[in-house]
């Protein structure tokens, strides 16, 4: 399928349904807003309009504002560089909002990964996780490299697992000697969405002193073998220029140019 075929099946199945809402999260249409948010420690929200902001477009803004301050919560606003309309970054900004590093919404068929052939060096293993310990050593990886908040990373992957483990693989890449007592290498997760045929995968961070040696690619492959086990035939990536090129090179296309744009009370 081409990158134009692929964002319409995206949009069709993944925006319009809101179907990649994280499990849990309380989900809202508001009118022309897709809306989802978790309330309590370490909550915060969603928003995405991909049916576009209607005629008053600061006043569907202000009101999500309004909304979200009234329960102290921090969110974000994702955007698609296709959205309507097209000013609307320059709204968010205006409205308070700031922009996050945009990244790159990478599409393709799980058999195009397939294809590819993938080889983890001898020394390390690759497993799914399901304890604590573990989760906790992702969380410190994640946090080294994007500092995004241990306990945020943490709580938030643990709980959701625990609650819906049918919708959620978590991995990481280990030195094999080493075991739990060393640092994890690698970490990724791949996200069911159920009838909608479509896999997404998220984190995929490596150590710096580690890259270039295959590691990103062997968890890839992993997960898109979890996937087509499982039925699912599209791959969904939001990707950093760190790891669009390699996406790109194992088979996957760019469709879209996608922002965040955080609000926090």
């Amino acid at each position: 399928m081409t990158p134009d075929e692929l964002l319409e099946v995206f949009h069709r199945r993944i925006r319009l349904p809101d179907a990649d809402t994280i499990p849990g999260w309380k989900q809202e249409l508001d009118g022309l807003v897709h809306r989802s948010y978790l309330e309590g420690a370490g909550g915060g929200g969603f928003v995405e309009t991909p049916r576009g902001l209607g005629d008053d477009p600061d006043a569907v803004i202000a009101a999500q504002i309004e909304f979200f301050r009234e329960r102290g919560l921090e969110f974000e606003w994702k955007t698609y560089a296709y959205d309507e309309p097209a000013d609307l970054g320059e709204r968010l900004v205006r409205a308070g909002f700031v922009a996050a590093k945009p990244e790159t919404l990478i599409l393709g068929e799980v058999d195009a990964i397939l294809a590819r052939p993938s080889a983890l060096p001898s020394k390390l293993r690759m497993r799914d996780v399901t304890e604590p310990a573990d989760f906790h050593r992702i969380a410190v990886l994640m946090d080294s490299l994007w500092h995004m908040g241990l306990e945020r990373i943490e709580e938030r992957l643990a709980a959701e697992h625990r609650m819906f483990p049918e919708r959620l693989v978590v991995t990481l890449i280990e030195d094999a000697l080493r075991g739990p007592e060393g640092p994890a290498l690698t970490a990724a997760w791949i996200r069911f969405h159920p009838e909608t045929g479509f896999a997404s995968l998220w984190g995929g961070g490596t150590l710096p002193e580690w890259r270039r040696q295959g590691l990103y690619s062997a968890i890839l492959v992993h997960r898109a073998k979890i996937a087509k086990e499982r039925g699912y035939e599209f791959l969904r990536v939001d990707a950093s220029e760190d790891s669009r090129p390699i996406l790109q090179k194992l088979g996957l296309h760019a469709a879209a140019i996608t922002t965040g744009y955080e609000w926090k009370p």
